[in-house]
């Protein structure tokens, strides 16, 4: 795992690592965690051209995959809808992903259900898996089967995103060397910032906790109260509508400043607007881009709606964990591994452009991150809990 990060980021992996508890799974989730983490800071060592050695902190590395804060005197909304999560089938299990409201509404109409865990229960159980998956996707909602990784192997999208590299450069360019202070390596970096939910949000926080200058792009009306008190640390925020003609002229004034654009839209989405990769280099000439695709950027699902805890369902996590946890439902990894791992990856890759590997774009996805952490299984059980949700993270890590 280590071994293939590194060398897709073209680095050598100068770091140690300390600590040796590690999160409970049949996959090595800590692993992940530390390499990816660490990935970033030999990454910035290299741009700074200091020499200096990355030490990481496995536990807390692992605890960082779990969340950056934790309230105190107040409290974080729900994590997820309350008709989201797994759900038996007539042949096996499905996960719906409910968190957004036009989600939901199209899991419930093609259920024909009421919104209650129990109504919802009942439909999705004189349903076939796959059936009920093509449906509700085909209605534009988003869900995912429960298959093994041989299934997933054997997939069309399975076996198209296992080709892929884990993070796929594209384009050419002349290198401008970044000059920044070694305190502070990304001081001046203007990151605009156009990425949902987890993984690409967490790239541009970690771009901005370096000093990046991070704005991030929100449509009208979208919200995640969930999840951006987490992700939008470090960050400017703001909404543009990019069907609104003004909106469109403030979006590509944007475009035109910025050195780095991060994005989580589909294939052939930008260009749906107008903004493919000749309008957006014809705007912005020098501009480096990190893109995010949910199950990879070949396949018959290339275009598919996708979340973590969804590829894990359709990749074979979820049944890998059910076995080797010996129970009747699916079993998650103990933390959103993939979103994270991702997220970390992705910052390494805009600092690799920034260091000069001649690239353009970078093009990463949750699907491919997965298959590198199938590849690498855990020996032992692993005792490290994640802390709980409200948990108090400096005590934490001081134990």
């Amino acid at each position: 795992m280590k071994t293939e990060i590194f060398a897709t980021l073209g680095l050598e992996a100068n770091y140690r690592e300390t600590g040796d508890q590690v999160l409970p799974s049949c996959f090595a989730v800590s692993d992940l965690a530390a390499a990816s983490l660490a990935s970033v800071g030999v990454a910035l060592a290299e741009l700074i051209g200091d020499g200096r050695q990355v030490v990481v902190d496995r536990r807390l590395a692992s605890l960082w995959f779990a969340g950056s804060i934790y309230p105190q005197g107040w409290e974080m909304p729900p994590i997820w809808d309350a008709v989201a999560g797994d759900y038996a089938c007539k042949d096996g299990w499905i996960k719906l992903h409910t968190n957004l409201p036009h989600h939901r509404s199209a899991a419930l109409a093609v259920l024909g259900a009421g919104a209650t865990r129990d109504a919802v229960a009942k439909a999705v159980k004189t349903w076939p898996k796959d059936a009920l998956e093509a449906a509700i996707v085909a209605r534009g909602g988003v869900a995912a089967a429960m298959r093994s990784a041989s299934e997933w192997r054997s997939h069309p999208q399975g076996s198209a995103v296992l080709a892929e590299p884990l993070v796929y450069w594209s384009g050419e360019r002349e290198h401008k060397p970044w000059l920044a202070p070694p305190a502070c390596p990304l001081n001046g970096l203007k990151v605009l910032d156009m990425t949902r939910v987890l993984a690409g949000p967490v790239a541009t926080r970690t771009l901005a906790g370096f000093g990046a200058e991070v704005l991030r792009i929100d449509p009208p009306g979208w919200e995640e109260a969930n999840v951006v008190p987490d992700i939008t640390l470090g960050k400017r925020c703001a909404r543009l509508d990019l069907k609104d003609s003004e909106d469109r002229k403030v979006f590509e004034a944007l475009l035109a400043k910025a050195d780095i654009f991060v994005h989580g839209y589909r294939p052939g989405a930008l260009a749906g607007l107008d903004y493919g990769s000749a309008a957006r280099r014809a705007i912005a000439p020098d501009l480096l881009e990190v893109s995010l695709d949910a199950y990879g950027w070949s396949g018959p699902w290339a275009k598919r709606r996708g979340f973590d805890s969804l590829v894990q369902m359709s990749c074979g996590i979820a049944e890998a964990g059910m076995q080797w946890a010996e129970r009747d439902v699916p079993v998650p990894l103990p933390v959103q591994a993939l979103d994270h791992a991702t997220g970390y990856l992705m910052a390494a890759a805009v600092i690799r452009m920034l260091a000069g590997n001649g690239a353009l774009h970078a093009r990463l996805s949750l699907a491919r991150t997965a298959g590198l952490l199938m590849g690498a299984r855990q020996g032992q059980v692993g005792t490290l809990a994640p802390p709980p949700e409200g948990g108090d993270f400096a005590e934490m890590a001081e134990k």
